[in-house]
């Protein structure tokens, strides 16, 4: 089976529609202000982000931010030999294309790749990219022989390279990699496994490569106040054409107010999701809101091992309890949908026949009582104070701590900060010992997390979720090439997740981000992710 970079057949399409949340005159997936790179050849300017956590590591892989920190950070300095266009077909999940290869083929054995590699290709310190440079990266994320693994960067690895035996160079040009078991989606896993400069990695070798990060990516690492903030400048010899930007600069700014006081001061020209109970007065004040449907739920794990929550029944009780609608409409002010099945919407394997649940405070007392619980229960749940995705993680919890207790489940909220939530559930514990953990999550922007979430085996904190239909049509899905069959078996499989309830099933965030005016030629895609080389700010 062969790709081509400029020649791919889409997936199945997508079943609800790109919902955009946009000041006047935003028809499309862009900032409103036309097509992407709107402004012509017009470019420069510095780009201000405030972001809601944490600052991620800038080694490659490490990250440690989730998927914000990829977005605003990881996928700016670096790239994999593959990509997504995140400039294309806004109404749909954004397609897998070629990066630093241009193509690539399977074999019959289903396990064997090839990649062509892309020529003319130049690291941001002058390095030329090439297939050395592929299998020099891979060494030092799979080779504990090679000078510059580290433990750190082998586990980090793994979530996307785990499953690579063995890589080659076959020519100049192309390169071999072999996969453990056959995997579908191995062109996409490739995106998240990013290429650093050998030269520089020897440079100052891994410990203190985070210090002087390099790359092919659009923007260069320019310096670092830790914790604080990540400065970038354009990499004008970007072989997709230097950005229009002349720097990117990334804050932390995990508190809301924070952020939207940045904001409007103008210490910042962007902030990653506004507090929606600004949103009217900011867009009053001229700020554009954008937004767009993506893969994203936000829920709380079950702990299934622990009574009353190892009942699937009392489990369908809570499902049952909660008014998602009025989370979603009057918390949220509609920057999110609800969420009445495991499938986020803006994914080919949401099912709209498949929403299980609805707002029904009778039924649930009604489940409760025949479950053996008709005087209800207590229970706690550890929730993040903030964090990449987490929309407004404590007032959330606090409005299903009052739905609730409507139906007699007594609820603890315990906070701790994200870092600390998503370290102890790669471990395998939860936070505080709680009987629940909140968070947000992508199930389908790659298909590797699948397993990492649903998944019986998986080394992550699922709840102690189990179920073995789950894992079979998990593993018969991944290993097909056909990206429709593949979707079709995780519509099936979050089906049944739906029906056991191991997770309270909340909401689907809609990503949304505030501009100042200034900032044009944003192009908002169903993605995590964000290509901010046709953004500029104007004077």
């Amino acid at each position: 089976m062969k790709h081509n970079a400029r020649i791919r057949s889409r997936a199945a399409a997508l079943s609800a529609a790109a919902v955009l949340l946009t000041a006047a005159g935003c028809a499309s997936g862009t900032d409103g202000s036309g097509a992407a790179g709107a402004g012509g050849d017009e470019r420069g300017g510095t780009l201000v982000i405030g972001a809601t956590g944490k600052l991620p590591n800038t080694d490659t892989v490490i990250g440690g931010a989730g998927f914000e920190g990829k977005r605003l950070v990881g996928f700016q300095i670096y790239e994999g030999l593959t990509r997504y266009e995140l400039l294309k077909d806004t109404d749909r999940p954004p397609a897998v294309t070629g990066a630093l290869a241009t193509s690539w083929e399977v074999a019959a054995d289903a396990r064997t790749w090839t990649f062509t590699l892309r020529k003319g290709v130049t690291f941001q310190d002058g390095t030329p990219f090439d297939a050395d440079a592929v299998l020099f990266n891979l060494a030092r994320y799979l080779d504990r022989n090679s000078p510059e693994y580290t433990d750190a960067l082998g586990a980090a690895a793994k979530e996307y390279a785990g499953g690579i035996t063995s890589y080659r160079k076959t020519d100049e040009d192309h390169i071999e990699l072999v996969t453990k078991e056959p995997n579908g989606h191995f062109p996409e896993d490739l995106a998240h496994v990013l290429i650093a400069s050998p030269t520089a990695v020897r440079k100052t070798g891994s410990a203190d490569f985070s210090k002087h990060p390099v790359g092919t990516g659009p923007f260069a690492f320019a310096s670092q106040t830790e914790g604080q903030e990540i400065d970038l400048v354009a990499n004008r010899t970007y072989w997709r054409g230097a950005p229009k930007l002349d720097k990117l600069v990334i804050k932390a700014l995990p508190d809301a107010a924070a952020r939207t006081a940045a904001l409007r001061s103008g210490g910042v020209n962007w902030i990653e999701y506004p507090n929606p109970d600004d949103i009217e007065s900011l867009k009053a004040d001229g700020v554009r809101i954008v937004s767009n449907s993506y893969d994203h739920l936000w829920y709380w794990i079950l702990d299934t091992a622990k009574a009353p929550w190892n009942n699937p029944q009392v489990r369908r009780a809570a499902n049952f309890a909660i008014d998602r609608k009025a989370i979603a409409e009057k918390l949220l002010h509609g920057t999110a949908d609800p969420a009445y099945q495991a499938a986020p919407r803006a994914t080919a394997a949401y099912d709209p026949a498949g929403d299980l649940y609805s707002y029904d405070p009778a039924k649930a007392r009604q489940l409760l009582a025949e479950a053996g619980f008709a005087n209800g229960f207590a229970t706690s749940v550890t929730v993040p104070t903030g964090g990449s995705g987490n929309l407004l993680p404590v007032p959330i919890a606090e409005a299903l701590q009052r739905d609730l207790a409507a139906v007699g489940i007594k609820v603890e909220l315990r906070t701790t900060d994200w870092t600390t939530l998503i370290g102890a559930e790669a471990k395998g514990q939860v936070a505080l010992g709680s009987d629940a953990i909140a968070q947000s999550t992508t199930l389908f922007q790659s298909e590797a997390l699948l397993p990492l979430f649903i998944g019986s085996k998986s080394p992550f904190w699922t709840g102690h979720y189990a179920n073995p239909q789950v894992d079979d049509l998990l593993a018969s899905s991944a290993g097909s090439a056909d990206q429709a069959g593949r979707q079709d078996g995780y519509r099936k499989a979050l089906s049944l997740v739906t029906q056991d309830a191991p997770w309270l099933f909340v909401v689907n965030d809609r990503n949304p981000r505030a501009l100042s005016p200034r900032v044009q030629g944003l192009v908002q895609p169903q993605s995590w992710f964000l290509d901010l080389t046709t953004v500029r700010v104007g004077k």
